[in-house]
């Protein structure tokens, strides 16, 4: 350990300022559900366009900003992503109807979009084989950390106004914009002639691999949709559908009432428990992750990742149950799924980059936000409206039903491929 290369003050800057941009892309999303219902007074039909088009624009974005980044310089596309970012937020603050928000959520992804391949390219700039599982380990928990608190404290404010939460999170950007200025510091990097035209071209390239391409297809619509599906659903759920007063009630007697204070509000002088505070996987994975990983890394990568999503797919069944007996089952059922993401998205991940050329690793990973994507923009057309199908039923919770069973199918899918395709080659170097 003695000969790792130490941290660059630009590695610290970026890794701050990814808390603080996490910290308000969660803390607007993670309650954007409970505040076109409630505020707004939205359709879930409204809030699934919405929500799966904000995963789109979010997703399809960093396939080129890199790149542009890469040639004109991290630290310009950057401030360019702040400059979007800050005059949508607060637009939110003036804006009511479907279209108005629409095109502001819009905006938000487009310059989340922006921003989100240039904090990790900049710790992978700064890093060597020293320091890097170190470095990207560090990153990771940054970002979970700012998508844990930031939900939290909108929570907190839009108990007051939603106005005080979209205010935070702009000053969140306002600040980050500061500190890029006149702390971040161009990283050094080998320099590049590739155009935008060309990426697109290379990721064709490896499209062309029809096996491949199906694959990315399956993760899309198997995993990453129902993936998403949760982080749409799971805030509303616990704010419409459970009885956050026995919630508030619950989490006090297990860490107190000043704790549960910190993820609740008060109304009419009662306590409850705030839904986009607990129904996110940013605490446990901030805890739990390495262990995980751990137990994990010496193990089949396809395997794996079926047995995260067999355990996502109880913690979606637990959710259900939530509604019918204990609402504290709420907690289970997140906890389990949060483990079969910790099992299943770190996993899949890897073994796309391992089953690629060494020298075409980055683009591979690149193809995945192409999956990422296509769950994203699935997941509020379906989940999202079939939620207000089933509320319209008077049954909520088969929602959660459904998504465990679209895992299950997805396992028997994804295992049928691999024995009839064959599975990838996981390269060794």
């Amino acid at each position: 350990m003695s000969n790792r290369t130490s941290f660059p003050k630009v590695f610290w800057v970026a890794n701050i300022i990814e808390v603080l941009e996490r910290f308000a892309y969660y803390g607007i999303y993670m309650g954007f559900g409970i505040y076109a219902v409630k505020k707004l007074g939205f359709s879930k039909d409204e809030i699934g366009n919405i929500q799966s088009f904000f995963l789109a624009v979010s997703y399809l974005i960093p396939l080129f900003s890199g790149t542009i980044a890469d040639k004109f310089g991290f630290k310009k596309v950057l401030i360019v992503s702040y400059l979007a970012y800050i005059p949508s937020i607060l637009f939110l603050l003036i804006s009511d109807t479907f279209g108005e928000v629409t095109m502001t959520m819009l905006t938000i992804a487009f310059a989340a979009g922006i921003f989100k391949p240039l904090i990790s390219a900049t710790v992978r700039a700064v890093t060597d084989s020293t320091n890097k599982t170190l470095g990207f380990g560090i990153f990771y928990a940054m970002v979970n950390f700012g998508a844990s608190f930031g939900p939290l404290v909108a929570g907190k404010l839009r108990a007051i106004s939603w106005n005080y939460a979209f205010i935070m999170a702009a000053v969140g950007i306002g600040i980050m914009f500061l500190i890029t200025v006149f702390f971040y510091k161009e990283p050094k990097r080998e320099p590049t002639n590739a155009s935008v035209g060309k990426k697109i071209l290379e990721i064709f390239e490896v499209l062309s691999d029809v096996k491949f391409s199906i694959f990315l297809i399956l993760l899309g619509l198997f995993f990453w949709l129902p993936f998403w599906a949760f982080f749409n659903l799971g805030a509303i759920y616990v704010e419409t559908h459970l009885d956050s007063v026995q919630l508030f009630q619950n989490v006090s007697h297990v860490i107190g009432t000043f704790m549960a204070k910190l993820i609740g509000r008060q109304e009419n002088g009662i306590w409850m428990i705030n839904g986009e505070a607990i129904a996110h996987t940013g605490w446990i994975i901030i805890i739990f992750q390495v262990i995980i990983s751990r137990i994990f890394e010496k193990r089949a990568a396809i395997p794996s990742f079926t047995l995260g999503m067999f355990i996502a797919a109880l913690g979606f069944a637990v959710l259900g149950f939530s509604y019918t007996t204990a609402p504290a089952l709420v907690f289970v059922g997140i906890f389990l799924f949060a483990v079969g993401e910790m099992i299943s998205s770190p996993r899949i991940q890897e073994y796309i980059t391992w089953i690629a050329p060494k020298e075409k690793a980055g683009l591979y990973m690149g193809t995945n936000f192409l999956a990422t994507f296509l769950g994203g923009f699935l997941s509020g057309f379906t989940y999202t409206k079939l939620l207000g199908v089933f509320e319209n039923a008077g049954t909520p919770h088969y929602v959660w039903y459904v998504l465990a069973g679209h895992l299950f199918l997805g396992i028997v899918v994804i295992f049928i491929y691999i024995k009839v395709a064959g599975s990838f080659i996981e390269r060794t170097e």
